[in-house]
């Protein structure tokens, strides 16, 4: 058996909890106070339910704010969204996530994301990549670790083109350095020919053990996590 067999050896939860339920918890006052405009904070995101100290939002609700990006408005509360749920609670990381917000243009930062997300409907979610890795026109301070995510999202949880935009993180590239055959560094920027090789993995993986591509991105992430920590 090899270590990509045993990593989905065990049976996995149903999409709906393992995924979509997927919830992370957030501080909305540490956003509120350092966005450009407090009317910036996206609505649904004001009308979750919290978890202990904080509230929590999850892929559901992310995805669902997909369906209403036709916007600059609504590409805006995607985004935010997206940086929610993939930044917590640490007040230093959204500190850093809200630089795109004050470091860019903002009509040319709502023009790249629309760029991108026009290549998500078209059904490309690599030239999608391609679109926020562009060497020459980058958002400052939005690498690939959340700009994947912001793809991903953008689909609505919808296959384009047959193929799934998937997160790509440096957790994720360590469990592929791991299980793939190819070379790769947790802390590189990893170019479209590397994102379109992971979504092939990926989404063979997939049907080759009867699961959702984004339940292979999740396994893959946990397996960084353990390789990070040395748990292997």
């Amino acid at each position: 058996m090899t270590k990509l067999d045993d990593l989905f050896r065990d049976p996995l939860p149903d999409r709906d909890t393992y995924i979509l339920k997927q919830a992370i918890p957030f501080n909305p006052d540490q956003w509120t106070t350092r966005l450009p405009n407090e009317q910036w904070w996206p609505k649904p995101l004001s009308a979750l339910p919290r978890t202990g100290r904080w509230p929590t939002v999850d892929r559901q609700t992310v995805f669902r704010m997909a369906e209403h990006s036709e916007t600059p408005e609504g590409r805006r509360a995607l985004l935010i969204a997206t940086l929610v749920w993939g930044t917590g609670t640490s007040a230093r990381s959204i500190a850093r996530r809200v630089r795109i917000f004050h470091e860019n243009d903002l009509d040319w930062l709502d023009h790249r994301i629309a760029a991108a997300t026009t290549e998500i409907d078209r059904g490309d979610p690599v030239a999608a990549f391609l679109v926020l890795n562009d060497r020459d026109a980058r958002v400052k301070h939005l690498g690939p670790a959340f700009f994947s995510k912001l793809l991903y999202f953008a689909s609505a949880g919808h296959p384009t083109g047959g193929l799934l935009p998937l997160i790509i993180d440096s957790n994720v590239a360590l469990a592929l350095d791991e299980l793939s055959p190819h070379s790769w560094a947790p802390d590189e920027r990893w170019d479209s020919k590397k994102y379109a090789n992971y979504l092939d993995l990926a989404h063979s993986w997939a049907e080759r053990f009867g699961v959702e591509a984004d339940m292979v991105e999740r396994k893959l992430f946990e397996r960084g996590k353990q390789v990070r920590a040395g748990t292997t």
